[in-house]
């Protein structure tokens, strides 16, 4: 029996495949399963899979010849899984030796449906500790109370779907797939559906996920319409809270977080082209204005000034 799946969309990662692999290799056990989805890459990653992938027990590679994006590809490898434990890894990040056997003794230990893990920023040569936001450890929660509050950071905040491990149940219930029309912020109507429907979960203390900053193939950094797929995301976020019981509570944390989201994206402006700067005050304007008036009213004091001047100033919208 597989005990579990890690499931490897990548594209274009020619420059970063040896240490991913290296590292898939550093974790591999007889009862692991490496998923790797290469969807339609244009650079050598084919080629790098081919000389090398052959020395990492348990590694499969799927190829797409046309990509279908992040999404899909997560999609695709989580159908061609058969693990009871589910997690996933990007193409440009690598892992710490002996990683997995810890993640997977951690979920097991506690019994619940999934665990959420610290992780390591990389910026070049700078390393930075990123800590999921929940101060209690290694026991077991309730999903829905690490929503709120709506000022502070919490773990829908933090939803990369990289830094858990996921019981194969979740994936029954629909809860460890991607939405394929978002070609970005796929993770954030994600990391909401499951902790409002996911029965259990826990925050353990590992550290073992070297997450990859500042690549210029990352969707991150390319300045392209797949940018404002933001916008989607929140809309599905907050059209999916309309038949939750908590609602209005639950809310107002979506409306924060839009609002945080689409300042930073104002101030990011500048690596759009014009007309794709335009869309974004255009389509924020809309947005902000459509928004529940009562909501951003109790929202406001915890945008701060220095937001709450960027809508004024961008947009002529005063909150």
């Amino acid at each position: 029996m597989t005990t579990l799946s890690v499931i490897v969309p990548m594209r274009d990662v020619a420059p970063y495949l040896g240490d991913l692999l290296l590292s898939l290799k550093g974790n591999a056990r007889d009862d692991f399963e490496f998923i790797v989805v290469d969807d339609g890459s244009k650079d050598r990653t084919p080629e790098v899979l081919a000389e090398q992938g052959a020395n990492v027990p348990g590694l499969t590679v799927i190829r797409n010849e046309r990509s279908l994006g992040l999404s899909g590809a997560r999609n695709k490898g989580l159908a061609a899984s058969s693990g009871r434990l589910v997690t996933y890894l990007d193409g440009d990040d690598w892992l710490a030796p002996g990683f997995l056997a810890q993640a997977v003794e951690a979920i097991d230990a506690i019994g619940c449906d999934y665990v959420k893990t610290d992780h390591i920023q990389v910026f070049g040569r700078r390393r930075e500790l990123h800590r999921a936001p929940h101060g209690r450890r290694g026991v077991k929660l309730r999903p829905r109370d690490g929503i709120m509050p709506a000022h502070g950071k919490t773990m829908v905040d933090f939803p990369y779907a990289w830094s858990g491990v996921y019981r194969r149940e979740l994936a029954d219930d629909g809860l460890l797939t991607f939405d394929e029309e978002l070609l970005t912020a796929e993770d954030r109507p994600w990391i909401w559906r499951l902790h409002r429907r996911a029965a259990s979960y826990a925050v353990v203390s590992l550290v073992g996920v070297f997450y990859r900053r500042e690549v210029s193939t990352s969707l991150s950094q390319v300045g392209d319409a797949r940018q404002l797929h933001f916008f989607d995301a929140f809309d599905k976020v907050l059209a999916e809270l309309e038949d939750d019981p908590e609602r209005d509570r639950f809310r107002r944390k979506a409306v924060q977080t839009y609002c945080a989201i689409i300042a930073h994206h104002l101030n990011e402006r500048e690596r759009l082209t014009p007309a794709l700067r335009q869309a974004l005050r255009t389509r924020a304007r809309t947005t902000l204005r459509a928004l529940p008036q009562e909501t951003l009213a109790e929202v406001r004091p915890g945008l701060g000034r220095e937001r709450l001047d960027l809508f004024a100033e961008t947009l002529g919208i005063g909150l």
